[in-house]
């Protein structure tokens, strides 16, 4: 893990970010919880329908996603977004959500072509949005989400006020060392 890298012990990693300011990623056995602001989405007149291919029950936003809210699982898994249509709505990307199956309480997948990522497999930043929006439609403050790209992923969203905590395991993919060779 990237902590033991860091310094043997250490459980804490703290980082400066452009959009976000300052985020903190804490290791809790084989898990590690994120925490980042809180991204309230508001209702939206923005129609997705054309964009992702399917009619949403609903559309909401922030100043940077969008969001399509559908009625179940299955239409979500099913998806087939137009990616050039996408990038024209001008937001960094489309958040698509509907409530949980298999235990999870609710089920996304997040789309980003602007910036080169056609589907994010696992996204912090999308369920900066979904904890939010989720947790107050269930009445409760913690809900178990399942990402459902190709890869797939879950993770455990807990709201903490402006802030939401976001835990579950890292699958690490590259381990490297740069050197200044100049």
């Amino acid at each position: 893990m990237i902590f033991n890298r860091l310094e043997p012990g250490c459980d804490v990693i703290r980082f400066s970010t452009r959009v976000s300011g300052i985020l903190t990623v804490t290791q809790r056995g084989e898990r590690l919880v994120m925490d980042f602001p809180v991204e309230r989405p508001r209702p939206s007149t923005m129609s997705l329908t054309a964009v992702l291919g399917v009619a949403p029950e609903s559309v909401l936003e922030t100043d940077r996603r969008a969001m399509a809210v559908f009625a179940d699982a299955a239409t979500v898994r099913s998806l087939a977004p137009d990616f050039a249509a996408m990038i024209a709505l001008g937001k960094h990307g489309v958040i698509a959500t509907a409530p949980g199956d298999d235990g999870y309480d609710c089920v996304s997948r997040f789309f980003a072509p602007d910036a080169g990522i056609p589907e994010d497999p696992v996204t912090g930043g999308a369920h900066c949005v979904l904890a939010p929006y989720w947790t107050e439609r269930l009445g409760k403050p913690e809900i178990r989400a399942f990402q459902a790209s190709a890869r797939g992923g879950e993770m455990t969203c807990r709201m903490r006020g402006d802030r939401v905590e976001l835990e579950g395991q890292c699958v690490p993919y590259l381990v490297g060392q740069i050197e200044d060779g100049l």
